[in-house]
């Protein structure tokens, strides 16, 4: 039976990264009891192993799904349909997932959720504000050269914590159960105009290098990417930036009732709290 989830136990898995950490912070605000899961959390949560499954569903209502390294991982499919199938054993029928926007290798994991039996709802979302102001690329642009290829091609991107209260939306409001919601920022940016509007917020340049998917590859390969990975990841960096994706939705607007976030506003923002200081 669909059913709001309000005031409910919600499972985030990934509750340390970019998206998880979010959600959990805007469903604690919503009013949910929030289960934090993580492969190094107190509560242990490891996608590739079945055994922390359980102990973090049991007494969940809920449960968000941030699959971890990619959503179009080569196995993700078949752990979030084991994942799903269990879940619902365990009496957790409502799971929303995250996916990529346009990530072709992504769809078998959504097919995955939506064959599964469970009450689902899937948010793909675009490239995020926060790639810029933690993880993996943060070093970059910290350091004032921001290597990447992605040409110039034109961007949705999109902060996290929209991203964060339209997941908690999804899951307060049973007419998103079975809704697929492709959300967006309000304006296309290439990755050279954010690193320029990065660059006028902090006062001081951070150079956009657009550079080859193959040399890109490289560069992950450096840092010590199995092959495997850095060729899945060249892959994905080709489909999501042929511009297809050029467009924006107003999705963010019809679920929350105001508009995304701007960019210009999280780059100021980000600037004088010191992220980017050197």
């Amino acid at each position: 039976m669909t059913q709001n989830t309000r005031n409910g136990t919600l499972l985030v898995t990934g509750a340390s990264g970019k998206t998880g950490r979010r959600v959990a912070e805007a469903a604690k605000a919503a009013g949910f009891r929030v289960r934090a899961a993580s492969r190094g959390g107190e509560v242990r949560f490891d996608w590739y192993d079945s055994s922390t499954w359980d102990a973090a569903l049991r007494g969940a209502d809920a449960a968000y799904l941030a699959y971890a390294p990619d959503i179009g991982a080569p196995g993700a499919a078949g752990n979030v349909a084991a994942f799903a199938r269990r879940a619902q054993e365990l009496g957790v029928r409502r799971l929303v997932l995250l996916s990529a926007r346009g990530e072709r290798q992504a769809e078998p994991t959504e097919r995955a959720l939506r064959e599964s039996g469970a009450e689902w709802t899937v948010v793909q979302a675009d490239w995020f504000f926060q790639n810029f102001s933690e993880g993996l690329l943060l070093e970059g642009v910290r350091g004032g050269e921001f290597v990447f290829p992605a040409g110039e091609v034109p961007v949705a991107f999109i902060d996290t914590r929209d991203l964060a209260e339209v997941v908690v939306r999804a899951l307060t409001d049973a007419s998103y159960v079975g809704r697929t919601l492709e959300i967006t920022g309000a304006r296309l940016l290439s990755f050279g105009e954010a690193m320029a509007e990065i660059s006028a917020a902090a006062g001081r340049e951070i150079r956009y290098v657009p550079v080859p998917t193959k040399e890109y590859g490289a560069i992950l390969a450096g840092f010590g990417l199995p092959a495997e990975e850095v060729a899945f990841m060249e892959e994905v960096f080709d489909g999501l930036l042929d511009g297809r994706g050029a467009r924006t939705t107003d999705v963010v607007r019809q679920v929350l009732g105001r508009a995304p976030r701007d960019f210009a506003d999280f780059a100021a923002e980000h600037a004088a709290a010191g992220v980017w200081k050197v």
